[in-house]
This record gives structure tokens, sequence and C-alpha cells, in this order.
């Protein structure tokens, strides 16, 4: 039970963050804000993320996941307050910053909570969970929220007074888990943020980073810009269509995680580099012919690119690095992702009124296609070493 109630409680943080995708549109509609501050609304998610997993990102190593977990969910609940009676999108720009720091402080002790009450015979399921849980979280999230302003009068209500009762829930559950971790000293320590990549590995981060901030700035695509493109670029003003459009792309990444999981890292990464590029131009593609059809095909071949090329990357890199190295790799994997995740999504924000939106998405793809072009280069030069 304390197994599947984590998992719950995990995959329902990033249904939390997911929500926003298509609610910001509908906050936009409602206190007439301007686009760019639509951008920042989003982005700043990422702030708070990566400030909390760069201090207490293993302080569950040393205190134990239970408090670490009650902590970041009280944070959490927090963060859903503040979305049910957020007056204006100042308050939901706080919550969002505060969302971040509660996911980024939970999903470490997660990740490593999971595999450890996972059954003996079921571990395997436990580092599944923890890896596309994420992305399964992000798709559902922006889904159901799509679906609560297609259907309901009162969405934001709606959707936090159900996720505060969850978070409530949660809290119970990682109150009532058994402890899975034994302390170890060193707490204070531990909240000094490492960023580094041990000389072993420095190739293979070298060679996937370019790709990985690819993968994310596209992430950041489907979740931040795409509600915006299917209003202003398509005139659609539908809920539902927001909510698609930011739950196809992280669905199909969680999916081709596990399918290209089968493959080598090299091969999968390879695939995955080749899937971002494809999906960059169809999205491109569908906003430049006004095609929707074609842009949501585009995100789907972008949420491939994001699960084969991102868990290849982890594949790759991962096993370079010994046991104490790997809380300063996994912090340099995370700054390269959640900085493109967000600063991109901001940028692009602030072009698209002096540039107008379409030269804004033509130019933010371009982008993404080289940063995946270099690391295909560097792939292929690895590979040819490798052979020689």
């Amino acid at each position: 039970m304390a197994f599947a109630g984590n998992a719950v409680t995990f995959i329902s943080l990033y249904l939390a963050a997911g929500a926003p995708t298509p609610l910001l549109a509908f906050y936009q509609q409602q206190w007439h804000f301007p686009a760019a501050v639509l951008t920042l609304a989003f982005a700043v998610y990422a702030i708070g993320f990566l400030a909390a997993m760069l201090t207490v990102g293993s302080l569950s190593d040393h205190v134990g996941r239970r408090p670490v977990l009650i902590g970041a969910l009280l944070v959490q609940l927090v963060a859903t307050l503040m979305f049910l009676v957020a007056p204006d999108i100042a308050w939901v720009i706080a919550a969002r910053v505060v969302q971040g720091l509660a996911t980024g402080a939970a999903t470490s002790a997660f990740t490593a909570a999971l595999a450890e009450l996972a059954p003996p015979t079921r571990k395997r399921l436990g580092s599944f969970l923890g890896s596309v849980g994420m992305t399964a979280g992000l798709a559902v999230g922006a889904l159901l929220a799509g679906f609560a302003i297609q259907f309901t009068a009162e969405a934001n209500t709606v959707i936090f007074a159900v996720l505060t009762i969850v978070t409530v829930l949660g809290i119970v559950v990682a109150a009532l888990s058994p402890e899975s971790v034994t302390r170890a000293p060193g707490a204070i320590r531990s909240l000094i943020p490492r960023v580094s990549v041990p000389p072993a590995a420095r190739r293979e981060f070298v060679a996937a980073a370019p790709v990985i901030a690819a993968i994310w700035m596209l992430a950041g695509l489907s979740l931040g810009l795409a509600p915006t493109i299917v209003r202003s670029a398509f005139h659609l003003n539908s809920g539902l269509v927001n909510g698609l459009s930011g739950f196809i792309s992280p669905a199909t990444a969680a999916v081709a995680a596990v399918a290209f999981g089968l493959l080598s890292p090299r091969r999968g990464m390879t695939v995955g580099i080749y899937a971002s590029i494809a999906g960059t131009i169809g999205v491109v593609t569908g906003v430049l012919a006004g095609s929707l059809a074609l842009m949501i095909a585009g995100l789907v071949i972008t949420g491939i690119g994001f699960g084969a090329a991102f868990s290849g990357s982890l594949r790759l890199i991962m096993p370079l690095a010994g046991p104490q190295q790997r809380a300063g790799i996994v912090a340099a994997i995370y700054v390269v992702a959640y900085v493109a995740f967000g600063l991109p999504v901001i940028i692009a924000g602030q072009l698209a009124g002096p540039l107008g939106l379409i030269p804004t998405v033509v130019a933010y793809g371009a982008a993404t296609v080289v940063l995946a072009l270099i690391s295909l280069v560097a792939q292929l030069r690895i590979s040819r070493r490798a052979q020689a």
C-alpha cells in the first residue's frame, strides 16, 4: 500500500504542474494580461524547481525520505491553495514558483522512495514509475485541465480543489509510510549546491547537453507556448484543444521512454535526435501552413524524440559517474534541462509582441534544430571512435 500510495502522490505532483498549461490561456482571457506575462507565469516554475533541486535534492539521503516528502507536500499544499484563491496573475506567478519548489524538493526523494518501497519482485516497476511518472503526470494534468475548462463553469476551482484534496491525502500517505533509508550525517553540507561532471563522463555529457537542451525547449514549446499558438495562430478558443496540445507531447514521451529503453543507449539517443528534428519541422510547418493537425502530429514526434533522447542520454551518462558523483551530475543534467525549459519560453514571450508569434515560433524551432544537429554530429563522432 505504501508503494502504491507514494506512486500516486508522486504522479499527482506532476499532474498539478501540468494543469496550468491550458489554464494560463484561460487566465489571460479573464484578466487581460499580455502574452509575455503568460510565458513568464509558465516558466517561473523552472526557477523554483531548480532552486529546490540544487539545495534539498539530496537532503533525504541524510534525514530520511519521509520528512522531506512531508515538507515538500506541505509546500505543494500552499501552492494549490494559492491557485485556488488567486485574484490575479501575480498570485498565479507566485504559486508557480512555490509549486516548482515543492516539486523540485520532492522529485529526488520520491524517485528513491519508489525504488526502495517497491516489492522485491517489482523493483523495476519502482524505477519505471520514477522515470515515467513525471511526463505522464504533466500530460494527464494538461488534458484534465482542458476538460475542466471546456465542460465546467469554474475550471480553476474544480481543478485546484481536487488537487488540494489529493495533496492532503498524499501528506497522510507520506506520514504513514515506513522510512525506507537509514539516516546519515552531512545534512547541512548536502544543502550546498553541487553541480559537477566527473572527467569520465564529460565527453558524453558535452555530446548530450545540446540535445537535452533542445528536447526540453520543445517541452517548453508544448506546455508553455502551444496554447497561445492554438488561440492566436489557429483562432481556436477551446480549453479542450489547449489541453490536448499540452498533453500529446509528454504523453508520447512517456511511451517512447519505455519503448526505446529496449534499444542501446546510443541508438536510442540517435533516434531521439532525428525525431526531435522531424517533429520540430512538423510543428513549424503546421504553424506556417495554418494546419493544426500537422502541428499536433509534429508535437507527437517531438514527444517521441524527448522520450528516446532523454532516456538514452541518462543511460549513457549516469553509468560513468561513481556513487559519490551522481548527485553532482544529476544536478548538471537538470540545470541544462530546466534552463532550456524555462528561459527560451520567456524570451519567446518577449519577442512575440514586436516580431509576431509566427516568426518567433520559427526562430524557436530553428534554435532547437541547430542544437539537435550539434548533438547528432557529436554522437556520430563518438560512434566512429568506438568502431575505430
